[in-house]
């Protein structure tokens, strides 16, 4: 088993840190927030997160690097790392990373980086497509498995108690799930996500029953997760894999998401799916209330699936890092 590091620049990420703990790995936020992420900073912030990135591979000496994109500047201090050390990288790019706009303008890097890795990671075909035409080596791993043994449920009051798994991101459509919540008076909503100044508005356009939690660290926000009757996890962005989504499935909660083809795939067992507007989401979110039992047992039944199907894409993936460092060391 190759020695693996996963580097993000980000504050935190499950996805990265439960893929360093499926391969055996340490997993790394680099993120320094004190920049914020002006352009007139982001220069010095990423500056000071390839210093520190450097830092942390050259103590650690891994044979491996996984590095999350976007941001696509994170790969900078890992290809040089690897070509000073003779070590291998693989790129865990999420679909912002092809599709948003910042990134889009410096696609050109993307390009390079995913072509000279061992692989590139990514949750969907359409993605893989792109991969295809670059010429780059990819793997499919849709989700991975999560674990948090330290989560303790909180006792939450009301007859139902949904949570929406957000972060402000500019594909959530925060706005229209207000308005749903405020259609449904006799559930209790739960609303993640750090609040700062710019999200301040959302707050005062609440309805009674919403509740925002701000920012949660890991035990309490998987304990809510495990509190709430339904997990809703919702994007305006196609092609886009649901995180919030699957830690539900893995925890054996049913989600309400957005109908999106790569989502009614990924979720074909335990969900409903809405088409964002304010009424489509509060007739998704009553129709999983009214089928709680059943939508439960098929979270259960599409967890063993999934958790198998994962198992198999571990092994592929294993077995490409295997010969990449055979490859290194002939």
């Amino acid at each position: 088993m190759p020695k693996i590091v996963y580097i993000s620049w980000q504050p935190y990420c499950s996805r990265s840190d439960n893929t360093a703990r499926e391969l055996g790995g340490k997993s790394y936020m680099v993120y320094f927030d004190f920049f914020g992420s002006h352009y007139f900073t982001i220069v010095l912030k990423y500056f000071f997160q390839a210093i520190k990135t450097l830092s942390i591979l050259f103590r650690d000496r891994p044979d491996v690097v996984f590095v999350m994109s976007p941001p696509v500047f994170a790969c900078f201090p890992i290809f040089i790392h690897c070509k000073i050390f003779d070590a291998s990288y693989v790129i865990d790019a999420h679909t912002g990373a092809f599709d948003h706009p910042m990134w889009q303008k410096v696609m050109f890097l993307q390009k390079f980086f995913c072509r000279k890795a061992v692989c590139t990671i990514v949750t969907n075909s359409g993605i893989g497509k792109i991969l295809d035409g670059w010429g780059a080596k990819y793997l499919i791993i849709p989700d991975i498995p999560i674990q948090c043994s330290e989560a303790s449920a909180p006792e939450l009051k009301g007859k139902f108690n949904v949570m929406l798994v957000n972060t402000f991101a500019h594909d959530e459509p925060i706005s229209n799930f207000l308005e749903a919540a405020g259609q449904l008076p006799e559930v209790r909503f739960h609303v993640t996500g750090k609040i700062g100044k710019k999200n301040q508005v959302y707050t005062k356009q609440k309805p009674e029953n919403v509740r925002f939690t701000d920012f949660l660290d890991e035990r309490d926000y998987y304990g809510l997760m495990q509190a709430s009757d339904l997990i809703a996890v919702l994007t305006t962005r196609d092609h886009t894999m649901q995180r919030g989504a699957y830690e539900a499935i893995y925890f054996g909660k049913p989600v309400v998401t957005s109908d999106w083809a790569i989502l009614r795939k990924s979720f074909d067992r335990g969900a409903e799916f809405v088409d964002n507007s304010p009424s489509g989401i509060a007739a998704g979110i009553k129709r999983g209330l009214s089928r709680l039992e059943d939508l439960h047992r098929e979270a259960a039944a599409l967890r063993k699936t999934k958790l198998a199907f994962f198992e198999e894409n571990k092994a592929q993936l294993l077995k490409v890092l295997t010969h990449s460092r055979q490859g290194c060391n002939e």
